[in-house]
């Protein structure tokens, strides 16, 4: 079809904020024309034949592909020794400034003294369509060339926003459009203000791939929001249970993109399955479960995804601060007041910046002036002012809003310089803590490096309100790697796997993985907490060497543990002695770093416990003493018997209510919050 006439379609976007990305230009299947003919199922070598152009080949050629945009090279493809038919497996991207232009391939075979032509073929820019991935068949031709046929290309192709080509963070080339030349775009401003948060809780794998040694690990991004789980040992059924969130921002509609795959050494990485879920039916605030198959005997992946609305982001002149109005500020402070304080224990807090100004700012330019904009992070939220050109006394008067997620969160100030299309320059950082923060004050601090080391030109003044919920603190799910504890437990004697099967064993009839188990242990439990006495303990410990010495065979112990020295240690060593040196230091490193993590646990414990009575954070020692009050208490009127009953009640009915519930430690998320001696020092630097 002639395609001269078509209509070019729209730019849905400006053309400075569009990027080709060709998410595999996997030329697979991609096909040469054979400049030799020859008959099937010869097996002799071909003799060199004469080609067009009076050079001499044989029957195979070593390709490579050159894109040009422009006139400029903008990728070369790696070369495939000896074949006709290659396969690249290659995958880039770069910016596009105007949809009109025409990309261009060639293909050349590469030589010891040039490289030959083996044909061309082209494709303009507006055909592709906006986060569609567009498969291609281009034809080669070569106008000095007798062939008519020389072979096609397959490729696939996207126009997107991406991360990779401009390797920075393309959130900053998002906002860049609406603060170019300090001109405010309310439209494209109002599309850093997320409505709402997107939890998705990664359960399970279900059937999955039960062979070998490696790691499992699931990728979900909405957007340019990306995040990953823990790495898990591969087996049947991994239990991840961990709990992540995604902003969902004004009138955008985007997918949920999620990926398993399997890591066997350090370069291999296996794609199991690419799942991707509508978002845009998703109802408010109920969860919902999400079980699909993955690829061909690859078995399911088991998450839930839940809508939560949120309204604490805002961007607004510093005249129209919420704080401001008498009627939004008692609102504020009621909601978050001890009266309220348990109606909603996740919204913890509310956060309101107003950014004045800063003051002597180094200059970037030639002029001696710079194009400052700055930008505010407060875990994993940012928000970004608009540009003030050639200034060095920039006043932005904004107001920011930010729904604060953990009160003992720190709040970071980046005032950069617009660079145009290139990186942004960072003039300065500034990092205040939530709880350092007196209320409705303004405020003047010096500007500190990008790492905070030390104290650069330039101050920045600004005025912070916090207001947050005196009870309910966020709190982080424990993470830990399964394959080095299980590592590490293979390695104890026999006494503490008994412990830890021990200890499985009990964790399942908490989780009812069997019924009748459960129901067995919940009585056990009922009667024993009922009628328990102290002589009870000795008897209990009388009764399980009594049942070892009648039901084990003598020697089975020594020669139990010699055969998970055998299974676990003697292939180890094996494979050790057929790793090369760089292997080995790896080897050594990953068990350093084992042993240095651990220490520093241990370490952090221990500080956060110490600095818990040294009143090292005053709100966090108040409330331990409320908790150990409110503990006296109920111990001096509730006979000990009662409360472990209710607490076992508890346990054994949490899996039957909420099967799907993360598990956590609520003694070791409070230490959590208490800084370590290492975290005190940072926080006093950076005030």
């Amino acid at each position: 079809t002639d395609t001269t006439s078509e209509k070019r379609p729209a730019s849905p976007l400006p053309p400075f904020f569009t990027v080709l990305h060709f998410p595999s230009v996997n030329f697979r299947r991609h096909r040469f024309q054979s400049r030799r003919r020859s008959s099937p199922g010869c097996l002799s070598p071909s003799p060199p034949v004469k080609l067009p152009g009076g050079f001499l080949v044989s029957g195979t050629s070593d390709p490579f592909v050159k894109f040009k945009l422009d006139g400029k090279n903008i990728y070369k493809s790696k070369v495939v020794n000896k074949n006709l038919n290659p396969i690249w497996n290659e995958s880039f991207s770069f910016p596009v400034r105007d949809l009109d232009q025409t990309l261009h391939l060639k293909v050349y075979d590469r030589d010891l003294r040039s490289n030959d032509f083996m044909g061309s073929s082209s494709f303009p820019l507006y055909k592709l369509d906006l986060d569609r991935i567009i498969p291609m068949t281009l034809p080669l031709e070569d106008p000095n060339s007798e062939e008519s046929d020389m072979g096609v290309i397959i490729l696939e192709a996207c126009l997107s926003i991406r991360e990779e080509p401009a390797k920075r963070n393309v959130w900053l080339l998002k906002m860049h459009l609406f603060s170019r030349k300090s001109r405010v775009n309310f439209c494209l401003w109002l599309n850093q203000v997320w409505t709402g948060i997107y939890t998705v809780i990664l359960v399970e794998g279900q059937n999955m791939p039960d062979c070998g040694q490696g790691d499992v690990y699931v990728r979900f991004r909405v957007g340019e929001q990306r995040v990953r789980s823990k790495n898990l040992c591969i087996k049947a059924n991994p239990q991840w249970r961990e709990s992540f969130e995604f902003n969902q921002f004004q009138d955008v509609q985007e997918n949920l993109a999620v990926e398993v795959c399997c890591k066997r050494g350090r370069k291999s990485e296996e794609c199991w399955g690419v799942l991707d879920i509508d978002l845009t039916r998703l109802p408010v605030n109920q969860r919902q479960l999400y079980t699909h198959e993955l690829d061909p005997n690859k078995g399911r992946l088991v998450f839930l995804v839940t809508l939560t609305p949120c309204s604490g982001a805002s961007i607004s002149d510093i005249q129209s601060a919420p704080l401001d109005n008498p009627t939004t500020f008692e609102e504020m402070q009621e909601k978050y007041g001890l009266m309220k304080c348990l109606w909603d224990l996740k919204d913890v807090g509310y956060l309101q910046i107003k950014l004045i100004k800063a003051t002597d700012l180094p200059s970037t330019d030639l002029s001696g002036k710079s194009d400052p904009f700055c930008t505010l992070e407060l875990g994993n939220s940012k928000l970004q002012t608009h540009t003030i050109s050639k200034t060095l006394n920039p006043e932005w008067r904004t107001a920011l809003t930010f729904p604060i997620k953990d009160i003992h969160d720190v709040l970071v100030l980046t005032v950069y310089h617009d660079d145009g299309d290139k990186a942004p320059d960072v003039l300065g950082k500034v990092a205040i803590p939530l709880l350092t923060v007196s209320n409705g004050q303004q405020i003047t601090r010096t500007l500190k490096n990008n790492n905070l080391s030390r104290t650069t030109k330039g101050s920045i003044t600004l005025e912070l309100n916090v207001l947050y919920n005196p009870v309910s603190f966020a709190v982080d799910n424990p993470k830990f790697n399964k394959k080095l504890l299980a590592r590490n437990i293979y390695r104890v004697r026999k006494i503490s796997m008994a412990i830890l099967y021990t200890l499985q064993y009990i964790k399942s009839c908490f989780n009812w993985e069997n019924t009748r188990r459960s129901i067995t242990a919940f009585l056990i439990f009922v009667v024993a907490v009922w009628l328990w006495e102290l002589f009870m303990l000795p008897l209990f410990l009388l009764l399980l060497i009594g049942w070892n010495y009648f039901h084990i065979t003598p020697g089975m112990a020594s020669y139990s543990q010699d055969l998970v020295i055998s299974v676990f240690f003697f292939p180890s060593l094996q494979e050790s002695e057929k790793k090369g040196l760089m292997e080995k230091i790896h080897m050594v490193q990953e068990i350093v770093l084992t042993v240095q993590n651990t220490l520093d646990e241990v370490a952090c414990i221990g500080e956060r416990v110490k600095n818990t009575f040294n009143w090292s954070v005053p709100f966090l020692s108040f409330l331990a003493c409320l908790v150990l009050f409110l503990a006296t208490a109920a111990l001096y009127y509730i006979p000990l018997r009662y409360i472990v009953l209710v607490w076992g009640v508890n346990k054994f009915t949490k899996k039957l209510f909420n099967p799907y519930a993360i598990d956590n430690n609520e003694i070791l998320d409070f230490l959590k919050r208490v800084p370590s001696d290492v975290q005190k020092v940072r926080v006093q630097f950076y005030i």
